[in-house]
């Protein structure tokens, strides 16, 4: 309907005053202007969600995605603060689809950017990374197929655009606009100050016709103007999603350092088979942490920065495809990690900044359900944070780390509702006063909150024992949780197609979550589509990832409801576990290798233990002397093999717990290899 049409519908004297002083004919004019711009703004919507789906296989936006996106779309300098699991990536991947050039995402984590590149290739939007670890003929093809305008994003790190050949390289390609990611790192006064990122200002001085878009998922008003004004943003449209995370509990316990094993074994029984982070504060104590839980029952793996790049990623793999539900961790994990079905975050001490916790915290729950923080802080971790301070030699940052510390610590002490705690930290106001989501609004879950038996803290079957009784019961606060998620899912189906997954992504060469995301997999047994067609109706399945794993998918489905079952999978062996194996074969005691791996030698003992018991290691007879196997042997016919203690206490007073670990590990496995005869048979 054009303009004529509009006023002769209206059918009003065109000399008639309006009530503003406007002629009728110049205020029609105006709401034929609104009623265009209505109609592109709904065409425009309508077209990016065919191309949401089409893509990315959804068929709706999270908060705020859709008015970042065209923000974008219309050429505007922006800034968003999205919690984690928000989406953010997607609020700059779609319009760099959309638009005829190429977008400029800048990224601080070389696996982040691969992993964003991989999972946009599997959807059909050309992608690139250009980065250090690549050689120069890798780094010379994709700097040309970027000129010519091939891709639609270019992922770089702070670094490599500093550079001045990567400026002037720059200058050559069609960019659409700029996207700096973990965008807080350019602020002194943000948690995690990279003075790299310093150089993006530069960017308005080089490009200043290009839209910059700056995304973070912790900034408090203070580090938010800074990177306005670091970045040179011009009239910026401004996005900040609320901080609450309502889907998550907060839970703060103060403890001795004997308790935090104990507590954390406890702890981890109310997650089932749900996935884990731990956070420790050193390298020392991710190993002493991973070897205590592989000895107490628990499959874990460690995560730092000091591995290898190879055992880290395998450990990573390992954790996002499910092999492992529980990784132990410094900060040096996380960032990028795209996995939605996390069920806890577990801080085994304080971290140095109420930004820093948020942000690990927030790895927790990214699929919306109930998931649990449990922060387990110790008196002595603020002296520890106090003499990382006092290393600072800038007065200035020592005065914001100080703050810093002031903060996480009231944080901690504070009896004040903790969501609310962490809200208006971040400059947001809330009008409740009370989240019925944290120790303090609804109690500490007596799972946290009962004593610590002293029985427990004995290494070896006490705490095996208790790692051993799976409970169901997640939540323990007063009145119904309507938090919990009620899942109608065949959990055989699932962790079928987890199978199926951990396959297709070894044989692929990537991350099992760019194959489809934990929530994606889920919706999938759900619904379990009976074809290509009906699988375009499960959430992650644009047409492009339909087209390369559907028929596979279906058959997969079909293969389950003929009988097929997941298959019992034999656990990888852990880092501790093959570097243990090492040492025994070139030799070495138990005393030298709890020397060279800096471990207790119950923990060598233990570990060495369950090896024999699962058959990955021959016990050698020297390793207990043969009276006293004689005599454990013996006290387990009558006993049985179940309760060590009370192995030991019918045992003579010169026989150890080690000594006895380890026959009784010979015992269970010879009758575990006994009855595996009997039924072949």
């Amino acid at each position: 309907m054009n303009s004529i049409q509009v006023r002769a519908s209206l059918k009003t004297s065109d000399h008639k005053p309006s009530r503003v002083g406007i002629p009728i004919r110049n205020a029609f004019k105006i709401r034929v202007r609104d009623i265009h711009r209505c109609l592109y703004t709904f065409l425009m919507s309508v077209d990016l969600r065919a191309t949401l789906q089409r893509y990315w296989g959804y068929s709706s936006f999270r908060p705020l995605q859709e008015q970042v996106v065209q923000s974008l779309l219309g050429g505007h300098d922006t800034c968003v603060i999205m919690p984690t699991g928000g989406g953010k990536s997607l609020c700059y991947q779609l319009p760099a689809l959309a638009l005829a050039n190429t977008a400029i995402v800048i990224s601080p984590l070389i696996a982040l950017m691969q992993d964003q590149a991989m999972q946009l290739a599997q959807m059909g939007i050309p992608a690139a990374v250009l980065n250090s670890m690549q050689d120069s003929a890798e780094q010379s093809r994709v700097m040309i197929k970027a000129r010519a305008g091939e891709y639609r994003l270019i992922y770089l790190s702070p670094e490599r655009l500093a550079r001045e050949d990567t400026i002037g390289w720059l200058r050559g390609v069609p960019v659409s606009f700029f996207a700096i990611d973990e965008a807080h790192c350019i602020s002194e006064w943000g948690h995690e100050f990279r003075p790299e990122y310093r150089q993006l200002s530069k960017l308005r001085a080089h490009f200043p016709d290009r839209p910059i878009a700056a995304f973070t998922a912790s900034a408090t008003r203070r580090v938010r103007h800074d990177i306005l004004q670091q970045l040179q943003l011009s009239n910026p449209h401004k996005y900040i999603a609320s901080f609450h995370r309502k889907n998550l509990r907060y839970v703060v316990r103060e403890c001795a350092g004997y308790e935090q094993n104990a507590l954390l074994t406890r702890i981890l029984t109310n997650y089932g088979d749900g996935s884990v982070i731990v956070y420790a504060p050193t390298i020392r104590r991710v190993g002493e942490v991973t070897d205590f839980l592989l000895e107490s029952g628990i499959p874990a793996i460690p995560y730092h920065g000091r591995m290898d790049a190879s055992a880290r990623k395998m450990n990573q793999e390992r954790w996002t495809s499910d092999e492992v539900r529980v990784v132990v961790a410094t900060i040096a994990f996380g960032l990028g990690i795209n996995k939605a079905g996390v069920r806890a975050v577990i801080h085994l001490s304080l971290p140095k900044s109420i930004e820093q916790y948020y942000q690990e915290a927030g790895r927790a729950g990214r699929d919306g359900q109930a998931a649990d923080c449990v922060l387990l802080w110790k008196r002595q971790d603020t002296a520890l944070l106090a003499h990382f301070i006092n290393q600072i030699q800038d007065s200035a940052e020592k005065e914001r780390s100080w703050q810093r510390y002031r903060d996480i610590v009231g944080f901690a002490e504070s009896k004040r509702c903790r969501h609310r705690q962490i809200c208006v930290h971040f400059g947001e106001t809330p009008k409740w006063t009370k989240c019925d989501s944290c120790d303090v609004c609804s109690g500490t879950p007596e799972w946290i909150s009962a004593p610590v038996e002293l029985s427990v803290l004995t290494a070896g079957g006490g705490a095996r024992a208790l790692a051993g009784a799976r409970s169901t019961q997640i939540r323990n606060s007063p009145g119904e949780d309507v938090r919990v998620p009620k899942l109608d899912v065949d959990s055989e189906l699932i962790e079928y197609m987890r199978e199926w997954r951990r396959s297709v992504a070894h044989e692929q060469g990537v991350p099992a979550f760019v194959v489809m995301h934990d929530t994606t997999l889920e919706e999938l047994c759900r619904k379990q589509p009976k074809s290509v067609q009906e699988l375009m109706s499960v959430s992650g399945f644009g047409i492009k990832k339909s087209q390369t794993y559907g028929v596979k998918i279906i058959e997969a489905l079909n293969k389950f409801r003929a009988g097929a079952r997941p298959g019992a999978r034999r656990e990888k062996m852990s880092p501790p576990a093959q570097e243990t194996i090492r040492l025994l074969a070139q030799g070495k005691t138990f005393e030298e290798i709890a020397r060279i791996r800096d471990r207790q030698m119950a923990s060598v003992t233990s570990l060495v233990a369950d090896l024999i018991a699962e058959g990955r290691l021959e016990f050698q007879p020297g390793w207990v002397a043969e009276t006293k196997r004689t005599q454990i042997e013996d006290a387990c016919a009558k006993l049985g093999v179940e309760r060590l203690r009370t192995i030991k206490d019918a045992l003579p007073e010169e026989i150890t717990y080690d000594e006895i670990r380890l026959v009784v590990a010979q015992m269970r496995h010879g009758r575990k290899e006994a009855v595996s005869s009997k039924t072949a048979s």
